[in-house]
């Protein structure tokens, strides 16, 4: 027996239109590099219906991909709309990687025309001659000053669009599983691989930044996404705002601690996300600023320090909303929200609940799984293993096939590289990536543990943990750590304050002071680079 619903396509017109016909007196403020400019979600919507017909007259095909090579702007979020509700495929690009990369990425994905801000047309115009499928490059100005080339490629956004007329009546998509977006890993290890998001995904996962449970957007709220559009999808936030009717403050180039916390308390921001190294940044800040509009700060990409978290609490009262996921899971997954059984608990034993990752949200299924025996492992908090991940805005494969049978399970499961350990309620609590993990005398020792815990300790600024070979244990952790500006701080004193803190056997065997921890395009450890810096060291120590 079947059900007797409509069936109606899960696409994002449906969130184009909703936000078009209920939220056209609502704001989207973009903060440039001098000024700030406001339109309305109305007047952006009417951008939107002109850009689509500029996305036909530079004849992009009908599954296009359209690349974008933009700050978080409201223009860039024009582009969000009209290249999927159009049939294209929205193809943002990561403005942080390696030149290589980035021609890599553009060829493998076939992109037909790439948006860049004006701002960044001196990093991508270097590469153009390498984009093997590149027919326009559309230049939006945000007030930078760089000359356009004279090319016959090169057009400037606001004339396509002022000569353009809008289109009219209803976007439709009939096939929710047809391509909406497309993102590429960070390419940590080998080219990057493309990720394809579908209509389905984009809508169900825009759903749950709506639950109360998670962000629980609501039309009353002001958000500022500041991690980048040109990954993941801003975290789904930019098709939740649009489909709970936020107001919306980007905050365009200017990415620096002190731009952000301003347009924080100018316009009374209630809701914001970003990557830990945002709010350390911002922390000292907090204290010569009005946030008492924040009700959430969404903070994922790596694991969030505990004093990070406590630190923001202690500052301002909020505490962070611990988040986790991946490209593959576009991206969220986990959300760490204190549950009811956790009303008995002191403040002390909250905040370890806010340091892990989380409960799966709704329609997200987890299992632990054994790396080597490939055994499903108990959720009781003492178990480790790698974390696999289903739903659907789970990635089943990489764009063309790649990655098949190395990350992807016979039985359609994502391995996400991720260990852990889950307690008995669902939550997750990470204590490394696989190729992170420290294999000590046969015993594993996590690095995210050793940091947050480095962390701790109030001079010290950030903190990174890898694996250097040793005559006997085979590896053992060298700890990498930045002071604070003005502080002093020696590799005992270091050791001692981790002495009550972990096993013995975990203390780090040498301790070196670096000026940063390096970070990946998305703001993250680059434990790479610091595994290649450190390519030779050896402990010598017993």
């Amino acid at each position: 027996m079947l059900g007797l619903m409509q069936h109606r396509s899960l696409a994002l017109p449906h969130v184009f239109h909703r936000a078009e016909q209920y939220f056209g007196h609502k704001s989207i403020v973009t903060a440039g590099a001098q000024d700030e400019s406001t339109t309305t979600v109305a007047e952006w919507a009417q951008r939107v219906r002109r850009l689509a017909t500029v996305l036909d007259t530079l004849d992009v095909s009908a599954d296009g991909r359209v690349g974008t090579f933009c700050w978080n702007t409201g223009r860039h979020l024009e582009l969000y709309m009209a290249a999927p509700c159009t049939g294209r495929v929205l193809h943002t690009l990561n403005i942080r990687l390696f030149p290589d990369q980035l021609g890599y990425i553009v060829n493998h994905a076939e992109d037909e025309v790439v948006f860049v801000d004006r701002s960044l047309l001196p990093v991508l115009w270097p590469l153009v001659d390498k984009f093997e499928t590149v027919r326009h490059f559309v230049v939006i100005d945000d007030g930078a000053v760089a000359p356009l080339p004279e090319d016959p490629r090169v057009h400037d956004y606001e004339e396509l669009l002022a000569a353009a007329a809008p289109f009219e009546g209803t976007f439709t998509i009939d096939d929710e599983d047809s391509a909406a977006a497309m993102c590429y890993t960070s390419g940590t290890t080998g080219n990057p691989k493309g990720v394809v998001y579908s209509h389905r995904s984009a809508v169900l996962h825009a759903l749950i930044s709506l639950t109360a449970d998670g962000m629980a957007l609501s039309e009353r709220d002001v958000v500022l996404p500041v991690v980048p559009m040109f990954h993941a999808n801003a975290w789904g936030l930019p098709y939740g705002c649009l489909l709970a009717g936020t107001d919306m403050v980007f905050p365009g180039p200017n990415m620096t601690p002190q731009a952000i916390v301003a347009l924080l308390e100018k316009h009374r921001v209630t809701v914001t996300g970003g990557v830990p190294t945002i709010w350390m940044g911002m922390l000292p800040l907090l204290p010569a600023h009005d946030l008492s509009a924040l009700r959430v700060i969404l903070c994922g990409g790596s694991a969030v320090p505990r004093v990070l978290s406590e630190g923001y609490r202690e500052a301002i009262g909020l505490p962070m909303l611990h988040a986790w996921g991946m490209t593959e899971t576009s991206p969220i997954a986990t959300m760490s929200v204190l549950r009811s059984h956790h009303a008995t608990l002191t403040e002390a034993e909250r905040a370890d609940v806010r340091a892990r990752q989380g409960q799966p949200v709704p329609l997200v299924d987890l299992r632990l799984v054994d790396p080597s025996t490939g055994e499903t492992q108990p959720w009781d908090d003492a178990a480790t293993g790698e974390i696999q991940a289903a739903g659907p805005w789970i990635a089943a494969q990489y764009y063309r096939g790649e990655g098949e049978g190395a990350q992807f399970t016979d039985d359609g499961w994502l391995r996400t590289g991720d260990v852990a350990t889950v307690d008995g309620y669902g939550s997750v609590r990470l204590v490394d990536r696989t190729k992170d993990l420290i294999k000590s005398g046969g015993e594993w020792i996590g690095s995210v543990e050793l940091e947050n815990e480095i962390m701790a300790h109030p001079k010290v600024a950030e903190a990174a943990v890898i694996a250097v070979p040793h005559p006997k244990w085979v590896e053992r952790p060298l700890a990498c750590v930045v002071v604070k500006p003005g502080e002093t701080l020696t590799a005992e004193e270091v050791i001692a304050h981790l002495e009550p803190r972990v096993a013995k056997w975990w203390l780090p065997d040498a301790v070196e002071f670096i000026d940063e921890v390096p970070k990946t395009s998305v703001g993250k450890f680059s434990k790479k680079t610091l595994r290649e810096k450190f390519g030779g060291y050896q402990v010598t120590a017993p």
